[in-house]
């Protein structure tokens, strides 16, 4: 493979990560649109389509592999492909946690909710914000913009906080809020976690653009 066909398939490849986020972005909505409307059946939708985002990570991978042993890349190139085969494992993750997520909505199925969700649809949305940002910093590389984005995960630290702390005094007032609030407290970590994870994926990216490795926040 020449340098041009090396290139080309480079280009391909990134392409193909841009599905995976995109892929991961639906997710994300879905999993907590199921909590809220407490519907099971999207639920069991998202727990499928994570199949999907299996799917993208592997033949990821084998295409990274692929590009390695075809042809000796220059460090700049090295650095693009391993940040990749790292930013594809951190999204499969994101994934998996819609999935914890929407085992939980299965759980408490059409149960009433203890409390009105506020603050778990704004953790979703800046979450999916910070994936939408990310993935424009990925496809511009643009290492600024994700800097910035990582430095977001604070809020949702923020909002976890707030959670577990009403959360846990409802079950202290009241414990037959046990059972759901232990569910919310679930939900409201799996999200913040998405958040480090995104965060884990803008350090890739600063690395693979500028050669720096960097820890944010």
């Amino acid at each position: 493979m020449g340098r041009d066909g090396f290139e080309s398939a480079l280009k391909e490849l990134k392409k193909e990560v841009v599905k995976m986020f995109e892929g991961v972005e639906e997710l994300i909505d879905k999993s907590v649109e199921s909590l809220i409307n407490k519907d099971v059946n999207l639920a069991r939708e998202v727990i499928k389509l994570d199949d999907r985002i299996d799917q993208y990570m592997f033949e990821i991978e084998e295409k990274t592999i692929e590009l390695i042993a075809l042809q000796q890349p220059m460090a700049k190139d090295l650095r693009v492909i391993f940040s990749i085969a790292k930013i594809i494992t951190d999204l499969e993750r994101v994934g998996d946690f819609c999935v914890n997520i929407s085992k939980e909505t299965i759980k408490i199925g059409n149960e009433e909710h203890i409390k009105p969700l506020i603050d778990i649809p704004k953790m979703r949305d800046i979450v999916k914000d910070m994936l939408v940002n990310t993935k424009r910093s990925f496809m511009d590389e643009d290492s600024q913009l994700a800097r910035r984005v990582g430095e977001d995960d604070e809020l949702i630290d923020n909002l976890y906080h707030d959670i577990y702390t009403e959360i846990l005094m409802m079950i202290h007032e009241d414990s037959r809020y046990i059972n759901q609030g232990t569910k919310f407290l679930f939900v409201g970590r799996y999200i913040e976690r998405m958040a480090d994870h995104i965060t884990n994926i803008c350090e890739k990216i600063i690395y693979m653009v500028d050669g720096k490795k960097v820890e944010i926040n």
